[in-house]
């Protein structure tokens, strides 16, 4: 996962809060442990902005990311949602996805890094097609 600092908006934050404090004992929290642990580190390094003052090229929760992936150079596009939206023939992939994890807070132009079965896969963000922020909505 990424070392360098990240932006998320206050509201994103509170969402993202309430998913982290399931009870360990529910299987939604088994089931997701190691991703919801390594959720919590991310938000530890997270700069907290009001909706309003994050930046248009930053990854927040619902946004629209092409990436590509820097070994490959194949590019992806995909909307970041929290786990019950989540739809990966949709394009729509979880923030508890390792790959959703890395990406949130991150600005175009990041390289981020993060461990597969097959070793480590490298990407970019290359562009955010869409941002609720931006584009002056809320979050549902």
């Amino acid at each position: 996962m990424n070392k360098k600092k990240i932006f998320i908006t206050e509201d994103d934050l509170k969402k993202l809060r309430r998913l982290l404090s399931l009870p360990k004992q529910c299987m939604e929290y088994q089931r997701n442990q190691k991703h919801l642990e390594d959720l919590e580190i991310e938000l530890q390094r997270a700069n907290i902005l009001a909706s309003d003052q994050i930046p248009s090229d930053v990854v927040t929760m619902n946004s629209k990311v092409r990436f590509v992936d820097l070994e490959t150079g194949s590019s992806e596009t995909y909307t970041l949602v929290f786990p019950e939206d989540a739809n990966i023939d949709s394009g729509m992939i979880s923030i508890l996805a390792p790959i959703g994890t890395s990406l949130i807070g991150c600005k175009v132009g990041s390289e981020i890094k993060w461990p597969v079965p097959a070793g480590i896969r490298k990407l970019k963000v290359e562009e955010i097609t869409y941002q609720p922020e931006a584009a002056g909505e809320c979050h549902l």
